[in-house]
């Protein structure tokens, strides 16, 4: 006790201890405050709650809305339409019927909304040049790729890495929709999601496929004089629900949203429950089936799956919905041995639903079943060069091609982007300068690059065999 005063009076600190050495334990005990009850929680969770509501409030406008930035002729034609700048003014000029942005000054650069470069992306698509691609590749006649970005390893980037890719998607002229399973919610508020409860969520998707098979299992017991098991109120109401009911538009023209929030885990919860009820019932096909029989699947061209940090039900919803998987990773031993566990546990989860599927399938003379995805794709997100490298070599490796060879550095603008609750694509260069800015985006175009020609490549392969089965 007197060292400690003596030190606090001279100011004197001895170098030679570290500072977890003569701690006083009355004054620890004067530091500390009270013991926390249940109802202290409920008080943590209100601070939080206001701090969020008051992030979350940056950049909205007088309806309390997110809205999307403009875009320069100078970010247009480098970024978005492959014109020399120009050639756009001389084309905007002989079509006046076109949209001629605004200035912000006098004799100014010319600012446009996305809406607005949609509409001259396509202009230019029918009048440019045919070596030029405007309008990103889509073959006719085959659905949306879903993707899953998926690890259970928290701090990963997982929801940065599926808003980023869905905001190049649509900057790249896709129709996207992004589907929040996570519910914490964090993808929702990305993109400006409004939701109050369960039922504008997926709940309700996955509440009517359930309900559907239960309603034919119904019949089938009615059929054999069986009584027929309750459909509850929870179900009732779903049966009445489609996707258009819980799919919101967003701040981007072209990105819908299924958001997500708190009320959502009380799905994993609810569907063993269902599950237990009726064994035969295909949960892991409820989000997809859903989103075809409502017509999604035709509707868009990327679908993005943000999934909870856990393998639970809705996870599993996710991964087997998607064609392809991400899995965003950091370059540290801890996330390279978290992953390797997380693909182990995909295997042992999806193999028990086969072998359980087929045992019942082979018994019954059926066909059997079995998972596939597209592609698998491992992405190093964060990564520091100067001190990872070692490990990103060994990490490639070790897992080979499922690996991006393309790792996405870390940069101010994820800084930026994280405090107004937004994406880099959304940060307006002048907030920095455009060389910064071009060298701060870079690393997410590459990303975006290596993931569209995996998605050009699915496609492709999917076309392909459309095209030899008609034949």
């Amino acid at each position: 006790m007197a060292r400690d005063i003596h030190r606090k009076e001279t100011g004197r600190k001895d170098s030679a201890l570290p500072p977890y050495f003569n701690i006083d334990p009355d004054a620890a005990l004067a530091e500390l405050e009270a013991p926390t009850s249940t109802t202290g929680f409920a008080g943590i969770a209100e601070g939080c709650a206001r701090g969020r509501a008051d992030l979350a409030s940056r950049g909205l406008d007088d309806e309390g809305r997110k809205t999307l930035r403009l875009f320069s002729t100078w970010e247009i034609t480098r970024y978005l339409i492959p014109v020399a700048q120009a050639h756009f003014r001389r084309v905007l000029k002989a079509n006046p019927e076109l949209p001629q942005g605004r200035s912000e000054t006098e004799g100014g650069a010319k600012w446009f909304t996305l809406d607005e470069v949609l509409v001259l992306r396509a202009h230019f698509a029918a009048q440019g040049s045919k070596a030029k691609d405007y309008i990103p590749y889509r073959p006719k006649g085959l659905p949306a790729k879903m993707v899953a970005v998926a690890n259970f390893k928290g701090g990963v980037g997982k929801t940065s890495t599926a808003a980023h890719l869905a905001m190049s998607a649509a900057l790249d002229g896709y129709k996207v929709l992004v589907i929040d399973l996570d519910s914490q919610g964090s993808m929702t508020s990305i993109f400006g999601g409004r939701v109050e409860d369960e039922w504008q969520t997926a709940f309700p998707l996955l509440a009517r496929h359930y309900g559907e098979h239960l309603r034919s299992e119904n019949q089938r017991r009615l059929d054999r004089g069986e009584a027929p098991q309750p459909m509850d109120d929870a179900l009732t109401t779903a049966m009445d629900m489609t996707a258009a009911d819980v799919i919101q538009s967003t701040h981007w023209p072209n990105i819908d949203l299924i958001g997500a929030q708190l009320n959502l885990y009380w799905a994993e919860f609810q569907i063993p429950v269902w599950r237990m009820a009726a064994r035969s019932w295909k949960l892991w096909d409820a989000l997809t089936d859903r989103l075809e029989a409502d017509g999604v699947l035709d509707q868009y061209d990327v679908i993005f799956i943000d999934t909870p940090p856990a393998l639970g039900y809705l996870t599993i919803n996710g991964l087997s919905a998607a064609d392809i998987l991400l899995v965003p990773m950091g370059a540290s031993f801890l996330e390279f041995d978290s992953t390797g566990r997380f693909f182990d546990m995909l295997h042992s989860t999806f193999a028990s639903i086969e072998e359980g599927e087929n045992l019942a399938a082979r018994a019954l003379g059926r066909p059997e079943m079995g998972f596939e995805w597209d592609a698998v794709r491992a992405v190093i997100t964060r990564y520091d060069s100067a001190q990872q490298g070692e490990l990103a070599g060994l990490m490639q490796a070790y897992m080979g091609p499922v690996l991006s060879p393309h790792k996405q550095d870390y940069t101010a603008l994820i800084g930026q982007a994280g405090e107004q609750v937004s994406g880099i694509y959304e940060a307006d260069y002048r907030d920095f300068n455009r060389e910064t800015y071009a060298r701060g985006r870079e690393t997410f175009d590459e990303t975006y690059a290596a993931f569209k020609r995996l998605l050009i490549g699915c496609w492709r392969r999917a076309e392909v065999q459309m095209q030899s089965a008609a034949e």
